[in-house]
C-alpha cells in the first residue's frame, strides 16, 4: 500500500457484491432490514467499492463475512476479495474471514490464504458465526494468524444485522460483548486484536481492554462519529490516541459522511492523522 498518497486508511470495508457469483437469497432478509436500520440503499460490486476508494484517495481493508454455519447463506469467496487486493495492492488489503465452526479445514484454507501472501489478517463476527470469542474452538484459527503476527478484527456491540427481524433474525448479541475479547489479547499477546465498532452498550468493557492490553486497538466503524459515547472520544483524544483506527464499515456508512463528522465530534486536531492514516500503519504492519 502506497500510505503515502493516502489521505486516511479506511479498516473496515465490506464485500458485499461479488464480481463472480450471484448474491445468496438466503443472505436477503438479512440485507433488508440492514438497510432499514442503517438507512441505506443498494450495495456495490468489490470493483466499485476499490474505484471509489481510489478516486477520493483513500486506503481500505476489505472482507467478507463467513456466516455460512449460524446463518446458512454462502459467503463471498476469501480467494476473490484476495485477487482484488492483489490487483489493487497500491490501495487496499485483503483480510480473510473464515467461521471457526469450520475446525481445521478452516485452519487449512488460512494457512493456504497466509501463504499466498496476499492476506494481511482476518475478521470474525461473533454474533453472525454464533461464537464467544474466548472459546477454545477458535484458538486453532488465532494460533496461525498468531503464528504469522497478522492482526484479527472482531465485530463487538450491538449488531444492525438481524435488527428488527423476528427474533433478531436468530442472532444473539451475547457473543459480541469486548469483554470476550480480553482473554484472546491475554493469550495470544503476539496476535493484534481489533475491537471494531463502538461497543454499545458496552464501551467501557472496550475501552478498559484496550487500555489494558497493548496489542488491543478499536476501530470507529459502524457508527457515524456525533453520535460517539463521549468516553470514546476522550480515550481517543487522551491515553488511547495511538489506538484508534479509521474505518466506515461501507457501505452501510459513507467515508467521506464519517470523516466530515469526524471533524466536528469533538477529536483534538492533535489526534487527526493518527486516527485517519497513522495508528492504522502501525496497527497493520505498513511501515517500513
Amino acid at each position: 500500500m502506497k500510505t503515502e498518497d493516502l489521505i486516511a486508511i479506511d479498516v473496515h470495508t465490506h464485500a458485499e457484491r461479488s464480481c463472480r457469483q450471484p448474491v445468496d437469497a438466503f443472505w436477503e432478509p438479512y440485507e433488508e432490514a440492514a438497510n432499514r436500520y442503517f438507512k441505506s440503499e443498494g450495495r456495490p460490486t468489490i470493483a466499485d467499492t476499490i474505484a471509489r476508494y481510489r478516486e477520493k484517495k483513500i486506503g481500505l481493508v476489505m472482507f467478507c463475512v463467513d456466516s455460512e454455519a449460524e446463518i446458512g447463506n454462502r459467503r463471498i469467496s476469501n480467494d476473490e476479495v484476495a485477487q482484488a487486493a492483489a490487483d489493487n495492492a497500491d490501495i487496499m488489503i485483503a483480510f480473510a474471514s473464515i467461521d471457526p465452526h469450520k475446525g481445521m479445514m478452516g485452519v487449512r484454507e488460512a494457512r493456504d490464504l497466509i501463504e499466498g501472501g496476499i492476506i494481511k489478517g482476518f475478521k470474525f463476527h461473533p454474533t453472525l458465526q454464533g461464537f464467544f470469542p474466548n472459546d477454545r474452538m477458535a484458538y486453532r484459527l488465532y494460533e496461525v494468524i498468531a503464528e504469522h503476527k497478522l492482526p484479527a478484527l472482531f465485530h463487538s456491540g450491538h449488531s444492525g444485522i438481524g435488527t428488527g427481524m423476528p427474533g433478531g433474525g436468530g442472532l444473539r448479541l451475547k457473543y459480541s460483548n469486548p469483554m470476550h475479547l480480553d482473554d484472546v489479547a491475554a493469550d495470544f499477546p503476539d496476535m493484534t486484536v481489533i475491537i471494531a465498532h463502538p461497543s454499545w452498550p458496552w464501551q467501557d468493557e472496550a475501552l478498559s481492554v484496550c487500555l489494558h492490553k497493548p496489542n488491543v486497538y478499536i476501530d470507529l466503524s459502524g457508527w457515524r462519529p456525533k453520535y460517539f459515547p463521549p468516553q470514546l472520544v476522550q480515550f481517543a483524544n487522551t491515553q488511547l490516541k495511538r489506538k484508534m483506527l479509521f474505518g466506515s464499515d461501507f457501505p452501510l456508512i459513507d467515508p467521506e459522511v464519517w470523516i466530515a463528522d469526524f471533524k466536528e465530534a469533538g477529536f483534538r486536531e492533535e489526534v487527526h492523522d493518527l486516527i485517519l492514516k497513522e495508528n492504522a500503519i502501525r496497527a497493520l504492519g505498513l511501515g517500513s
